[in-house]
């Protein structure tokens, strides 16, 4: 499916957003398309508006639609074929006794916290550095899908790593994930790398990523988990090396 009005269920309506500024690319505008109500989309349907490119914050279920720029393109990874290159493989070996627990939605301070700390320290000025616990509860801790929470310790049971996970018909979306940091290795690639291995666990085919942007450094990381799909057009293609 490539157009929202052929998902099954009719009654979901579509709007776009007024003008914001990008987050990812300076100087230029940006729009969403909003899937509404919130209260219709349910595991089900948000598995197929993923499919479709969409992907959510909290109870905002969204993709990108700007006027002048299709930069953001969704990504998913293959995960029965994907191989890990050298340095993937030696961030896994680096992490061997990360202790891990999922659980249901949650508040713990112990994970804001940690969420406050990432903030500051890996976005500065990103309007997100400043979250009151109930942007953050908004953020992560709302969801109508089925969504796990996936917590991160060391063997000295140090929280290292928090992950918001929603788990689809066809694959895992990641949600958002943070970490310590001032924890040795590379955190968040050992989280993606443990997120394909929990998809190949439960026996489904793709972990989505989100969206993936060639002209931003910070989603360089993305690309570089192979063999991956790009959703072009309406239809998901293999990309290239």
């Amino acid at each position: 499916m490539s157009d929202p009005k052929d998902l099954p269920v009719k009654t979901l309506q579509f709007y776009t957003t007024a003008e914001y500024p990008c987050s990812y690319l300076p100087e230029r505008a940006a729009r969403s398309q909003v899937a509404a109500p919130t209260h219709l989309i349910d595991t089900g349907v948000y598995g197929d508006l993923v499919q479709q490119g969409f992907r959510r914050s909290g109870l905002f279920t969204y993709r990108p639609h700007c006027d002048r720029c299709n930069a953001c393109l969704p990504i998913r990874i293959d995960v029965a074929r994907f191989e890990p290159n050298r340095t993937q493989r030696r961030t896994w070996a680096r992490q061997p006794e990360l202790k891990v627990r999922i659980t249901g939605l949650h508040w713990d301070e112990e994970h804001f916290a940690l969420y406050q700390r990432y903030q500051l320290t890996r976005h500065p000025g990103a309007g997100m550095d400043d979250d009151m616990p109930s942007q953050y509860r908004q953020f992560l801790l709302t969801s109508r899908v089925d969504t796990r929470l996936v917590e991160f310790r060391n063997a000295q049971g140090e929280l290292q790593m928090v992950s918001v996970i929603d788990i689809l018909s066809d694959g895992l979306s990641a949600v958002y994930t943070f970490f310590d940091p001032d924890a040795p290795g590379s955190l968040g690639t050992w989280a993606i790398l443990w997120q394909i291995e929990a998809c190949r666990n439960a026996r489904l085919p793709w972990l989505y990523l989100g969206y993936w942007i060639q002209e931003s450094r910070k989603m360089t990381y993305k690309s570089a988990f192979r063999p991956h799909q790009i959703l072009r057009a309406g239809t998901w293609v293999e990309a290239q090396p």
